[in-house]
């Protein structure tokens, strides 16, 4: 792990800059004082009695005393009127904060994503109602786990390389905002992909080994700033990388843990892994494109010639939507091939509902607003949740 650690350290700057305003010269005098963080009230009412504090040969006289008195006491009420914000070193506080912290910093929608894709296709290799065993449901565990520890890996140091470009594009993330340091980000992306391939590999299984190693190995190409790597720099690239994951290694690794190393079973892919394949890749290029849509300031800012910083939002925008429809047609036509009716009203009903509210949603929504995309963005995540409800139906 401490040859992760200096590896990683290494391909970031030493500093970290941050932003820190200027004050103006009646918050110096009172900040200097090490007591006392008061706010423009508390200058203008120091302001408003300037000859009240005389000096004769170098000594206070009376007035003098007095003045300091009243502006001490100004001071105090200024500060009193003031809201009291949270003490973060308050035992009570500081465990909901780190929490907080953390919950942002694992990017809550890509695990909630992975545990729901591995459920999903290990249900793909279940063939009768005695196969939902004990083993299974560890099996299954297993791998939710060891993704897990691999997915926080990825996405933390994706936010390790990106720090300065998360400033502009996400300040809400613990490293951008500065409740994280680099060191703390090292050490947690570090810890957790090294448990991740613990875990792997004290299982046994080699699917699930491979899946977790071909995962670290493009998000490390994807992420990390050295030479020949950061391939999120290239548009096609980064959308190939993210698509390996997302729509190969999940499906036919994790299908092939069950298949294979829970049930000890030939491999043989049925026509539910394949359709999961072929659909997941269409979804996963549109997740590739659309990140990046509400991100095109900081991208262009920093050199990131991502598909929208080339195309524009709004075409971007569109030629997802598009892709998604047609991934919802070619499902529609999947399930109306199923030879089990239950299959293939299920299939063509919800693939049908769920591209109407796409179209409906997509109509109304206001391309000019970053809120509004973000919230687009969203919503795909939550079509792609449903998506993995709906494969383990198809027959």
């Amino acid at each position: 792990m401490q040859i992760m650690k200096s590896l990683i350290i290494g391909s970031f700057p030493n500093k970290v800059s941050s932003y820190s305003p200027s004050l103006p010269d009646s918050y110096t005098s009172l900040i200097s004082t090490g007591s006392f963080h008061v706010s423009l009230r508390a200058s203008k009412l120091k302001q408003s009695q300037p000859n009240l504090v005389r000096y004769s040969n170098g000594s206070f006289n009376e007035s003098s005393l007095l003045s300091r008195k009243c502006n001490t006491r100004h001071v105090a009420n200024a500060v009193s009127e003031q809201p009291m914000e949270p003490d973060s070193t308050n035992p009570q506080n500081s465990l909901p904060n780190a929490l907080n912290a953390f919950y942002r910093f694992s990017r809550p929608h890509t695990v909630i994503g992975t545990a729901l894709s591995i459920v999903s296709v290990s249900l793909l290799a279940v063939q009768r109602l005695s196969d939902l065993s004990p083993l299974f449901f560890v099996g299954v565990l297993e791998a939710i786990v060891a993704a897990f520890f691999m997915n926080i890996y990825i996405v933390g140091l994706n936010q390790l390389s990106d720090i300065e470009i998360d400033k502009v594009n996400k300040p809400y993330l613990p490293l951008a905002s500065g409740e994280y340091s680099v060191q703390t980000g090292v050490i947690i992306v570090s810890s957790f992909a090294v448990m991740s391939f613990w875990l792997g590999w004290i299982v046994g299984s080699w699917p699930l080994f491979c899946a977790l190693l071909i995962s670290f190995l493009l998000g490390t190409a994807y992420s990390i700033n050295v030479p020949m790597l950061r391939w999120k720099r290239f548009a096609l690239v980064a959308a190939m990388c993210i698509l390996a994951v997302r729509a190969i290694i999940v499906q036919i690794a994790f299908y092939l843990h069950i298949q294979t190393f829970v049930y000890g079973r030939l491999a043989v892919f049925p026509k539910s892994v394949i359709f999961a394949t072929g659909f997941m890749s269409f979804f996963s290029v549109v997740i590739a494109l659309f990140k990046d849509i509400p991100d095109i300031v900081g991208d262009k800012i920093f050199g990131i010639q991502s598909f929208t910083v080339r195309l524009g939002q709004k075409r971007v925008f569109w030629i997802c939507i598009l892709l998604l429809e047609v991934a919802y047609g070619v499902a529609i036509l999947v399930g109306a091939s199923s030879p089990f009716l239950w299959s293939r009203y299920i299939t063509i009903l919800g693939h049908a509902i769920l591209g109407l509210i796409l179209w409906g949603r997509a109509k109304s929504t206001d391309l000019d607003s970053k809120s509004a995309i973000t919230s687009f963005y969203m919503f795909i995540w939550q079509l792609f949740y449903a998506e993995y409800l709906l494969i383990p139906l198809v027959r």
